[in-house]
């Protein structure tokens, strides 16, 4: 699922694709294709994103609203990490919501976690401009920066599928 950018010279691989190891868990919560992907950088540091097979990322779909209210006491904008330490980031443990998608058609997405770790943030221009979700998922429209606890960051992996484990997967659900 690498995507590469095109040129009018030799392709280059986006960054996402050239410093980071995607991970993917299948059927978020035990609902058919809602697939995210978890781009994991050197330093620990994942993405949330969604991921092609996604029902939001289908043809047809227009996304109303992405409100990242989880619940009266707990929005993931209140987020304010500062220092080395991470102070003020919200835990999440594995499947913690960290927003809705609300499309036109009256469907509802919640996004997940996928590990237990630290919300570093909530990607505000999805919010503002939800279109891009759709037209740059695994660039732009990235939903949220996790950082796995550190004790738990060599074992975050398991439970989510490499790469070619996922193609595997989509190829037999096809």
């Amino acid at each position: 699922m690498a995507t590469k950018h095109k040129t009018a010279g030799p392709v280059v691989p986006l960054f996402v694709d050239r410093y980071f190891i995607h991970w993917y868990k299948a059927d978020v919560k035990g609902k058919s294709c809602e697939d995210h992907c978890i781009p994991q950088h050197s330093n620990r540091i994942c993405v949330t994103t969604l991921t092609e097979s996604h029902p939001v990322l289908q043809s047809g779909k227009t996304i109303k609203s992405i409100p990242c209210q989880i619940s009266t006491n707990c929005s993931r904008l209140q987020n304010k990490v500062s220092g080395k330490c991470k102070r003020g980031a919200q835990f999440l443990t594995e499947l913690a919501p960290l927003c809705k998608i609300y499309c036109s058609d009256g469907e509802a997405y919640t996004v997940s976690s996928c590990f237990r770790g630290c919300s570093m943030e909530v990607i505000e221009n999805i919010l503002h401009k939800p279109s891009i979700l759709q037209e740059k998922p695994s660039t732009e429209g990235y939903i949220a920066v996790e950082l796995p606890k550190f004790e738990e960051s060599k074992n975050i992996t398991e439970g989510l599928l490499t790469q070619k484990q996922y193609e595997e997967v989509m190829v037999k659900m096809h």
